[in-house]
């Protein structure tokens, strides 16, 4: 219902009141003062011109027309009958506050002839009574004329207010209404951009990770330059890298606190140069240059920028530098955006399908394995064939019931912003793998930088997937899961000891697709191998280039150097201690 319909729907009935009490006022003054027939006849004319202001209250033409006859009515009833005592008068109220309704009530940009009616009709009543009203006083007997002519004005006072008074009230009204609907409509008007943007645009315009790339890429070209970065917001007022450019691995520094060249340009919003290095892994002299990525007054990223050359980074060579980075901001600031937008889109939608999933299919399942309980429990002894049968039934169930809660974990799952990646994976492994009989060893390795969001969700996505396929395909005893992250290098690995990609059901050969497209929408690299003597690995490396120098090689899944890290593990580490924050461990 629009609001012009609420808004009549919401006055019509005083519009009526009002009508009711000042024809029963005028009717009474008329009985008293002019007598019962001249009164009855004046306020039954009177009740004809009301007619249309009360069955048609918005029609476009008879509804002004009924006012003006109102207000004709009104005149001539009182000229008619002498002028003194003006006894019609009071109901002029009606037709002036009824006429500021209608004016008050036009929606908001309609024009035309009618629109133009509906502003000035209040106005244009008035001004019908006053010259009405005022052209006949020279026919009022002199002595009386005076106190016509201040009974008129009195009566236009009050009839004028009223109106004034009507009209700024329902204005009011509709001023709340509006500024209530107003969230409503931007946020309508700002997702319509979206949606036809989105659709405009090719994919890889709205990615971060492909326009910081870009960024890297021009201010590596910088003379000097031997390492550069582009960092962008997370939360815990922490920074992440989206891209870099580097011969060897960079521990980039993503902690503004630490660092007053990152602190002074995300805050002044001015580049920084100075000999104070940007990354942790920085060894001897260096020139630093941090450019900051302003978008209409906001600070969207820093481009951090190291130079071998303590003096590489003058006042040109900064200036520059700025110029060539100049208008990436808006652009990626529109793909962060448009990558949060989409990543609550998506989590609220897995949320609603889990809840459907849930109060629907799981509960007729449920049901549908109480009956066949019930229908097994009224069998005669004699019935073993149809008992057999009804148990085989009531396994199919109990497995679709399984598969169901598992697909509801797996849809509510999410990348904790306290936990991190590593930890959002181990939990569900070891879920997994304690409601499967899957014997779960987890090797973690995350320190305390973060990926950015959307890129932790696809990979704990990829993971689930890999860690599904083996307990519904592999028939696995063991599943070895590996999760390095030290950004922007990240590495998710998981294995089985199953009968191998030749055994797996088409479905499964599905989800191997999904997790392709996963992966190269983060731009990362998906791997999938038979693993010796049997099972699979299933492996998503992002920026394989940036990977840190191992301290040693890491044993491999099944391995006899696998198998006494474990047990060396188990030996040290409690049974169910969490396997994240940077340490290694095994269950």
């Amino acid at each position: 219902m629009g609001e012009e319909a609420v808004l009549e729907r919401q006055w019509r009935l005083p519009a009526v009141a009002l009508r009711g009490v000042l024809f029963g006022l005028v009717a009474v003054f008329g009985w008293v003062a002019v007598g019962l027939a001249d009164a009855a006849t004046w306020c039954g004319i009177l009740a004809l011109a009301a007619l249309p202001g009360v069955v048609l209250p918005r029609h476009r033409l008879l509804a002004p027309a009924g006012r003006l006859a109102e207000v004709a009515v009104v005149v001539l009833g009182t000229l008619a009958t002498g002028g003194l005592p003006a006894w019609m008068l009071p109901y002029l109220i009606a037709p002036f506050a009824t006429a500021a309704f209608d004016a008050a009530g036009q929606p908001a940009g309609e024009e035309g002839r009618y629109a133009r009616m509906r502003t000035w009709g209040p106005p244009a009543l008035v001004a019908v009574a006053a010259v009405g009203l005022i052209a006949q006083a020279p026919r009022v007997s002199g002595y009386e004329r005076g106190t016509y002519v201040t009974t008129v004005a009195v009566a236009l006072a009050f009839g004028l207010a009223s109106a004034v008074g009507a009209w700024w009230l329902r204005r009011s009204r509709t001023s709340d209404m509006h500024h209530s609907q107003l969230p409503y409509a931007e946020a309508a008007a700002l997702l319509t951009q979206l949606r036809v943007v989105a659709r405009q645009l090719p994919g890889s315009t709205l990615d971060p990770g492909g326009i910081a790339t870009e960024i890297v890429d021009t201010a590596s070209r910088i003379p000097g330059v031997a390492r550069a970065a582009v960092l962008s917001a997370a939360s815990g007022r922490r920074l992440v890298v989206l891209a870099q450019h580097a011969d060897q691995r960079v521990d980039w520094e993503t902690s503004p606190q630490l660092n007053s060249l990152l602190a002074d340009a995300w805050a002044g919003q001015k580049p920084q140069a100075g000999q104070v290095p940007l990354s942790r892994s920085t060894q001897g002299p260096v020139a630093s240059l941090v450019i900051p990525l302003v978008a209409e007054g906001r600070t969207v990223g820093l481009v951090a920028i190291e130079a071998d050359d303590p003096a590489a980074f003058g006042p040109e060579t900064i200036s520059a530098a700025e110029d060539r980075t100049k208008g990436a901001a808006l652009r990626l600031e529109t793909a962060l955006l448009f990558e949060d937008v989409r990543s609550m889109a998506t989590t609220e939608e897995r949320q609603r399908l889990a809840r459907e999933i849930h109060d629907g299919i799981a509960q007729e399942l449920a049901m549908l394995g109480y009956g066949i309980d019930n229908a097994m429990a009224i069998l005669p002894p004699e019935a073993g064939e149809a008992k057999g049968e009804l148990e085989d039934l009531r396994s199919e169930v109990t497995r679709l019931v399984t598969e169901l809660r598992f697909s509801l974990f797996e849809l509510r799952s999410n990348v904790d912003r306290q936990g991190g990646l590593a930890s959002a994976i181990a939990d569900y492994a070891r879920t997994v793998g304690a409601s499967a009989g899957l014997r779960v060893h987890l090797s973690l390795d995350e320190g305390g930088a973060r990926l950015p969001a959307s890129t932790e969700a696809e990979l704990l996505r990829i993971a689930q997937e890999a860690i599904t396929n083996a307990r519904k395909h592999a028939r696995a005893e063991n599943l070895w899961v590996t999760c390095e992250v030290d950004p922007p290098y990240t590495r998710i690995e998981v294995t089985d000891d199953g009968q191998g990609l030749s055994g797996e059901a088409a479905e499964g050969r599905y989800g191997l697709a999904i997790m392709s497209e996963r992966a190269e929408r983060i731009r990362g690299s998906l791997e999938i191998r038979p693993h010796q003597p049997h099972g699979t690995t299933v492996a998503v490396v992002l920026n394989a280039g940036a990977r840190p120098t191992p301290r040693a090689e890491a044993p491999r899944p099944g391995s006899a150097a696998w198998a006494a890290a474990d047990r060396t593990a188990r030996t040290e580490q409690p049974a169910r201690r969490p396997d994240h924050g940077g340490g290694r461990g095994s269950q």
